[in-house]
């Protein structure tokens, strides 16, 4: 009898049961909204209270080099869910205009482009996204959701099905100041014009102006006035929501406490999925402007409004840790931190307040290839499996977290399509002491702008620009008048031949090399030419998700919460519930 009882106890010891834990790895991916490379304690800031952040980075690996696909929002967000450059999937502008700014467009992410989320999904893991998407909603009507999240493999969605912009939160002013000013307030001067000098002559008797066209003049005036007042008034109902899963939760969103409302709901996703493998995707709202924090952080960093929103979103971070560790899961979740792009240095408010990051050292930043609008942070933090304290300059890309996470969760990259990420682990392990990238492009928008080299037997890292951006004013650091760079015409200088510099020595990108400081400057602008051509040749054409009739707002696409008669879309209080949550 005491002998059939030692064998029962010793029996999972001698055959333990397989955990999910030994499986499949957790993940939690965390990606800020337009925070610079220089704003985190641990890429060098010194004033701005990142402790959370910074403990990924000494708790795990941190990346010097990591690079985003696009230096803006939706080109960039569109590459890291699948892995490929967004000129590939149709995610990138022809125009000047990079991004979904109606909700009623009926651009985003095509369907027959597959994310890792509904890889990961069709692994047995539950998913869920909170906080920002901006890659669309409709295709053909507003019940379709085929650029929703749930489309491409997310079970629960809490969030922005667009952006967060200046127009959601009123007094912040309008990212559309420079449009309005050309299409609206121009056309007014010329008509005032044009009825001041008609009014005159008929009043001299110098020319008989029939009062009809007086009063067509006035109409149409009146008229593009009505279409301001209108867009003023509607934009903010109309685009600036929060969504759970397919419905409106909240309408127009309030900023009140929700950084603290969508981290809660982290939380309990994570809770709800402690026993299951799952990813969960936390793509912070902040620090995008419009600027926003809760009582408990305002006016308490020594960054101003600015500072105060990446604090909280630093401490929105410490709670998603904090749950890891409470519930066990820290040493099988593997957790990554990133931004979008690089800071947006010429959010600048009217009464000089800067309300975008630091870039550190590097030049540029948001909507330009400069190392400022693309050299983003990278955090990897997986206890037992990953270094603590490791640092790694090696160019990497915020596409290589695709092939990455497929690789430990078991599934294979699909073989219909080119996948130009590639696997993080052999480098954040060691076992390689170099980048799988040879060769990476940087695309403004459409346009091929830059080559980036790192040859094989070197540490050199080589780029080439092909253009760059026309700074204004002349001396500063961005494209102040028009907010953003643009990306063609007469707000680009060509090069013939391309500038070229080497980031090992140059990370700022202040000295061009010449080919009479560089001896191979011929050879070395030859290959990376090469290597664009050929690169050029995998691009196939597809269709055009930001062209201006895709970017357009149509009515028939726009979603009203459900209580809200015609327009209005009123539904302050934002509902509660599950939803479709796993």
């Amino acid at each position: 009898m005491t002998g059939t009882l030692l064998l029962l106890l010793l029996l999972p010891l001698l055959h333990p049961t397989p955990s999910r834990a030994a499986s499949k790895p957790n993940f939690v991916l965390i990606m800020a909204d337009d925070l610079g490379i220089g704003d985190p304690g641990c890429y060098g800031n010194k004033t701005l209270r990142t402790p959370n952040i910074d403990g990924l980075a000494h708790g795990g690996v941190k990346l010097t080099q990591h690079l985003a696909a696009s230096p803006l929002c939706t080109p960039s967000r569109a590459a890291f869910m699948t892995g490929r450059y967004p000129i590939r999937s149709g995610m990138a502008s022809k125009s000047r205009v990079g991004v979904f700014l109606f909700s009623a467009s009926s651009g985003g992410l095509p369907n027959n482009e597959v994310t890792f989320a509904k890889l990961l999904k069709n692994e047995g893991y539950a998913t869920a996204l909170i906080g920002k998407w901006h890659l669309g909603t409709h295709c053909h009507n507003k019940t379709d959701f085929c650029h929703h999240p749930s489309s491409h493999g997310f079970d629960y969605f809490h969030g922005l099905p667009v952006t967060n912009l200046r127009d959601c939160k009123p007094g912040e002013g309008s990212v559309f100041t420079s449009g309005i000013r050309l299409l609206v307030f121009v056309p007014l001067q010329i008509l005032a014009l044009a009825l001041l000098t008609l009014g005159a002559l008929r009043w001299l008797g110098l020319l008989q102006v029939p009062v009809p066209v007086l009063v067509c003049l006035v109409l149409l005036a009146c008229a593009l006035l009505g279409l301001l007042l209108c867009f003023l008034h509607f934009f903010r109902p109309l685009n600036c929501f929060l969504m759970r899963d397919r419905d409106i939760s909240q309408q127009p969103l309030s900023y009140d406490n929700l950084t603290q409302r969508l981290t809660e709901d982290a939380l309990q996703f994570v809770r709800r999925n402690a026993d299951t493998p799952f990813l969960l995707l936390f793509s912070c709202i902040q620090v995008h402007t419009a600027l926003f924090a809760a009582k408990d952080f305002a006016g308490r960093s020594q960054h101003g409004a600015y500072g105060d929103a990446a604090e909280e979103m630093d401490w929105a971070v410490g709670q998603i840790l904090d749950v890891l560790e409470e519930l066990r899961l820290t040493n099988n979740t593997l957790v990554y931190f990133t931004s979008d792009q690089g800071a947006h240095v010429e959010e600048v408010t009217a009464k000089g307040e800067r309300h975008g990051g630091s870039n550190g050292i590097y030049k540029g930043g948001k909507g330009n290839n400069w190392e400022g609008g693309i050299r983003v942070p990278g955090l990897l933090r997986w206890p037992g499996v990953l270094q603590a304290g490791l640092e790694i300059a090696e160019p990497t890309s915020n596409m290589d977290v695709f092939p990455t996470l497929l690789g430990l969760a078991g599934a294979a990259l699909p073989d219909d399509r080119i996948i130009d990420g590639r696997d993080l682990m052999p480098l954040l392990q060691g076992k390689s002491q170099r980048s799988d990238h040879e060769f990476l492009f940087h695309y403004c928008n459409f346009y091929l702008n830059a080559v980036r080299w790192h040859p094989r037997n070197s540490s050199s890292v080589w780029k080439a620009f092909f253009f760059t951006p026309k700074f204004t004013p002349e001396g500063a650091n961005g494209c102040f008048p028009t907010h953003v760079c643009f990306c063609h015409g007469h707000f680009v200088t060509r090069h013939h031949p391309p500038l070229l510099f080497d980031l090992s020595r140059d990370p700022g990108e202040r000295s061009p090399v010449t080919p009479s400081t560089e001896p191979r400057f011929w050879d070395i602008l030859a290959t990376m030419q090469d290597a664009a051509d050929r690169h050029a040749r995998t691009v196939q054409e597809v269709p055009n998700q930001l062209s201006l009739p895709n970017l357009l707002w149509k009515p028939w696409l726009q979603m009203c919460c459900r209580s809200s008669p015609g327009l209005s879309c009123q539904c302050p209080r934002e509902k509660q519930g599950r939803g479709r949550s796993p």
